[in-house]
C-alpha cells in the first residue's frame, strides 16, 4: 500500500503553526514574535542520517524527516538559524554535524546550535553554496559561484581559476574518491580532478565528456566517476569513466530518458539511479534501463534534483515542483516539504476579509484562503481563476473577492461561482492587472500594465488612459480611494513618464518630479492616513509623504528607509507606517524608524512585494520568494473576536513546565456572556495530526485546570518534540506550543 503524507489543503487545524525546530528548546524561539509560512515543494537537496531525512528545499527553508515517527520538522529564518530558505546543499559529517549550503552562506547544525559563515566572517568567497563534500579528514569541500573552498575547522582556502587550476569558478558538485582526490563539477568549465597538488581538467575538447557544464558526481565501488552534464540548448548526457576511459549514454544510444542530468545516487548493489530535468528518474544496471515518471509511477514530477540512498536501500528523491518521494523498490510515498498550504513562494497581494480570512495571491502558484486554520487553493486546474499569477486582489461589501491576474483579467469570486472578465468579453482594456480598488458605491477601478485605468460599475466600463484623460502613463501600479471619493494613482515604468495623480471624478492632478515634491516617476505604492496625508512609495526615490500642499521625501540618505526603493505600504491603527522595501521593512511613528531585516528578526527575506494588517495588529508580509511572513509583536498570532467586541475570548492562561518531562499543567479560562458552551481542548502532533484528547465538553465561565503526561489516546508515551494544544470554543479557538522531552 502506498503511503501519502500531505500537508497542504484543509487536511487539520495545526498546519498553521508547523513553526519547528527540534530540542533544545532555546532555537524554537529565536523570534518568537515571528512566523514564516512557505512552501517546500521544490526539493534541491536530501540527504539521510538514520532514520532521518534532511531536506533542503528552494524557498522553504530546511525540513527533517522522521521516518520513525512520520513527522517533519521545519527550520526557518523565525525558529532557527538558518540564514535563507533557499536550501541548495547538505552534508552530514563523521560527528553528525549537518553542514547545510544555502544562499546566506554555509551553516553548520549540531543538533543544537547553528553556526553560519558568510563572506562576512569567514574565508567564503560567496554566500551562494551549491555544493558540500567531507573527506576522510574532515575538512569541507564547498562549492561556490565564486570558486572552490576548503574549510579544515579553523582555515579556509580558496581556489579559482585566478590561483589554482580550476576551469571555471561557477562549482556545481564535488565528489571525493577513495584516494582523497576530488572531483569538481563546474559550470562551463567541466570536471576538474584535485589531488591535493596537481589539477586535471576534463572537457569537451580533450576527453569524452560530452558537456562542459556538469551538474552532478558520484563515485561507484570499483572507483568509476559517473558524471551528469546537461545544459540548457546544450548535448549533455551520463558520462562514465574508469581513469582511462569515457562511456557516454545519452537519449540517442541508450534509455536515458533526457540528457540534462540533474543528480545521481549509486545503490549497494551498483546500480546508478539518475535525476534528469524533464523526463524523471532513471536506473541503469549496467545493461538495462528503467525509466519513472509522472506517468508510469508514484514519481511526483519529472523534474528530479536531487536523489539520496538510505541504509536500506530506500531511494529518496527531490523533485523541482513535487515535494519528496520515497521509493522502497515497490511502493512510493510522497510527501509535502511544506509548513502550510501556500501553493508558491512568491507573494504579490495579500487582502483579509470580514471575518479575518487572508487571500493571498501567489507568482505562479494561484489563490490561497487562510482560515487561521485551514487553508484553500484555487488554481486553474481546480477552479474558475484564470491565471496563477496574481497580483492584485480586493473584496467588496458583499464579500466577493476581486482578483487581478498578470495574464487572464479579472476575476470575481463569490465563494461559489467565478466570473472572469477579459479584453475579449468585456470593456477590460488589457488582461495584465497590477492594481484594483473599490468605491463606496462598489465601483471597481482596474489598475492594468498596458491599458490605464477602468472603472467597472457592474454592468459599463469606463476606460481612462493617456489619449482621453490626465493619466500620465497607461502603467497603473497602485490605486487607493480617500474618504472624499477622489482616487489617487500610482503609474510610471521602466524609463517611461508617470508620477502620482488625483481624479475627483472630473479633474485630473498630477504630481510628477518636474511639478512637486516627488522623488521618483515610477510610484509604486500609495497609503492614506487618518489624517488624510498620502503616503507614496516610489522606485528609486524612496518614500513621500503629501500632505496636500507640502511634501516631505524619506530617503536612505536622511531617515532609517533601509532602502529607496519602495514596494508597499501599510497603516496601522496608531498611525504607524508599515513600509515594505528592497532592503527590509521599515516601520514609521513619525519620529523612529525601526528596521526589520533577516539579520535582526524572523523575516526570511529583506524584499517584499506586499502587506497587510489584520483587525488584530498582525502584519502579513508578502516575500519576492520565500514565503509569507507574519510579525505578531508576541509569540503566536493574535486574534480579535470579531462577532462581539463586548465577548471576551477564552484564553490558554499557561502551561508549565513548558518544556515538560512527566507531566504539564494546562490552565485556561473561559469568561464569556454565555452561560455554558462547548469546549474541546485538544493535543495535536506537528503533522498536523490528533494524538490526545483532553477536554471535550460543556462548560461554563470560570478558570480550569489540567495535566497531560505527555501520552497519546492509547496511553503510549509520545516521541521528544513539539505539539500543540488547542482550545476550541462556540465563540473562538486558540493554539499554544508545547514541549516534550523525553
Amino acid at each position: 500500500m502506498i503511503k501519502k503524507v500531505r500537508l497542504t489543503g484543509k487536511v487539520g487545524i495545526i498546519i498553521v503553526f508547523l513553526l519547528v525546530s527540534i530540542f533544545p528548546i532555546k532555537l524554537f524561539s529565536q523570534y518568537a514574535d515571528w512566523i514564516n509560512y512557505t512552501n517546500g515543494q521544490h526539493v534541491y537537496a536530501v540527504a539521510t542520517e538514520g532514520s532521518k531525512i534532511w531536506i533542503g528545499t528552494y524557498g522553504g527553508g530546511l525540513v527533517m524527516l522522521d521516518t520513525l515517527t512520520d513527522s517533519m520538522m521545519f527550520y526557518n529564518h523565525a525558529n532557527s538559524g538558518i540564514p535563507s530558505h533557499y536550501v541548495r546543499a547538505i552534508a552530514i559529517d563523521a560527528s553528525g554535524h549537518k553542514w547545510i549550503g544555502t544562499d546566506g552562506g554555509l551553516t553548520e547544525f549540531d543538533g543544537t546550535n547553528w553556526t553560519v559563515y558568510n563572506t562576512s566572517n569567514s574565508g567564503l568567497s560567496e554566500n551562494h553554496i551549491y555544493a558540500i563534500a567531507t573527506d576522510a579528514s574532515g575538512n569541507k569541500w564547498i562549492g561556490t559561484w565564486s570558486g572552490l573552498v576548503k574549510f579544515d575547522g579553523t582555515n579556509w582556502t580558496v581556489y579559482d581559476t585566478s590561483n589554482s587550476g580550476l576551469p571555471s569558478n561557477y562549482v556545481n558538485a564535488i565528489a571525493i574518491d577513495a584516494g582523497g582526490n576530488k572531483w569538481i563539477g563546474t559550470y562551463g568549465g567541466g570536471l576538474a580532478e584535485f589531488d591535493g597538488t596537481n589539477w586535471t581538467v576534463y572537457d569537451t575538447s580533450n576527453s569524452g565528456l560530452p558537456d562542459n557544464h556538469v551538474n552532478s558526481i558520484a563515485i561507484d565501488g570499483a572507483g568509476n566517476k559517473w558524471i551528469g552534464t546537461g545544459s540548457w540548448g546544450g548535448s549533455g548526457g551520463l558520462a562514465e569513466f574508469d581513469g582511462t576511459n569515457w562511456t557516454v549514454y545519452n537519449t540517442s544510444n541508450s534509455g536515458l530518458p533526457d540528457n540534462y542530468i540533474y543528480a545521481i545516487a549509486i545503490d549497494a548493489s551498483g546500480n546508478e539511479w539518475i535525476g534528469t530535468r524533464y523526463a524523471g528518474l532513471a536506473e541503469f544496471d549496467g545493461t538495462n534501463w528503467t525509466v519513472y515518471s509522472s506517468s508510469n509511477s508514484g514519481l511526483p514530477y519529472n523534474w528530479v534534483y536531487a536523489i539520496a540512498i538510505d541504509a536500506g536501500g530506500n531511494k529518496w528523491i527531490g523533485t523541482w515542483g513535487g515535494g519528496l518521494a520515497k521509493f522502497d523498490g515497490t511502493n512510493w510515498t510522497a510527501y509535502n516539504a511544506s509548513n502550510s498550504g501556500l501553493p508558491d513562494n512568491w507573494i504579490d497581494a495579500i487582502a483579509i476579509d470580514s471575518i479575518g480570512n487572508k487571500w493571498i495571491g501567489t507568482g505562479g502558484g494561484g489563490l490561497a484562503e487562510f482560515d487561521s486554520t485551514n487553508w484553500t487553493v484555487y488554481n486553474t486546474s481546480n477552479s474558475g481563476l484564470p491565471d496563477n499569477y496574481i497580483y492584485a486582489i480586493a473584496i467588496d461589501a458583499s464579500g466577493n473577492e476581486w482578483i487581478g491576474t498578470y495574464y487572464g483579467g479579472l476575476a470575481e469570486f463569490d465563494g461559489t461561482n467565478w466570473t472572469v472578465y477579459d479584453t475579449s468579453n468585456s470593456g477590460l482594456p488589457d488582461n495584465y492587472i497590477y492594481a484594483i480598488a473599490i468605491d463606496s458605491i462598489g465601483n471597481k477601478w482596474i489598475g492594468t500594465k498596458h491599458g490605464g485605468l477602468a472603472e467597472f460599475d457592474g454592468t459599463n466600463w469606463t476606460v481612462y488612459d493617456t489619449s482621453n484623460s490626465g493619466l500620465p502613463s497607461n502603467c497603473v501600479n497602485a490605486v487607493v480611494i480617500n474618504g472624499a471619493g477622489n482616487k489617487w494613482i500610482g503609474t510610471g515604468s521602466w524609463g517611461g513618464s508617470g508620477g502620482l495623480v488625483e481624479f475627483d471624478g472630473t479633474n485630473w492632478t498630477v504630481y510628477d518630479t518636474s511639478n512637486s515634491g516627488l522623488p521618483s516617476d515610477y510610484v509604486n505604492a500609495i497609503a492614506i492616513d487618518a489624517g488624510g496625508n498620502k503616503w507614496i512609495g516610489t522606485y528609486g526615490g524612496g518614500l513621500a509623504e503629501f500632505d496636500g500642499t507640502n511634501w516631505t521625501v524619506y530617503s536612505t540618505s536622511n531617515s532609517g528607509l533601509p532602502s529607496n526603493y519602495v514596494k508597499a505600504i501599510a497603516i496601522d491603527e496608531s498611525g504607524n507606517k508599515w513600509i515594505g522595501t528592497y532592503g527590509g521593512l521599515a516601520k514609521f511613528d513619525g519620529t523612529n524608524w525601526t528596521v526589520y531585516s533577516t539579520s535582526n528578526s524572523g523575516l526570511p527575506s529583506n524584499y517584499f512585494n506586499t502587506i497587510a494588517i489584520d483587525s488584530a495588529g498582525n502584519k502579513w508580509i508578502g516575500t519576492g520568494g520565500v514565503g509569507l511572513a507574519v510579525y505578531t509583536g508576541g509569540a503566536g498570532i493574535k486574534e480579535r473576536d470579531n462577532m462581539n467586541t463586548e465577548v471576551q475570548k477564552p484564553e490558554l492562561l499557561s502551561i508549565s513546565p513548558n518544556p515538560f518531562t512527566n507531566e504539564a499543567v494546562i490552565r485556561y479560562s473561559i469568561t464569556n456572556t454565555s452561560k455554558n458552551q462547548a469546549v474541546s481542548l485538544k493535543v495535536y502532533n506537528i503533522s498536523g495530526r490528533l494524538v490526545k484528547t483532553l477536554i471535550n465538553e460543556r462548560q461554563e465561565s470560570g478558570n480550569y485546570t489540567i495535566k497531560w503526561d505527555g501520552r497519546d489516546r492509547t496511553g503510549k508515551k509520545l516521541a521528544s518534540g513539539i505539539y500543540f494544544i488547542r482550545l476550541n470554543t462556540d465563540k473562538t479557538n486558540e493554539t499554544e506550543e508545547i514541549y516534550l522531552v523525553n
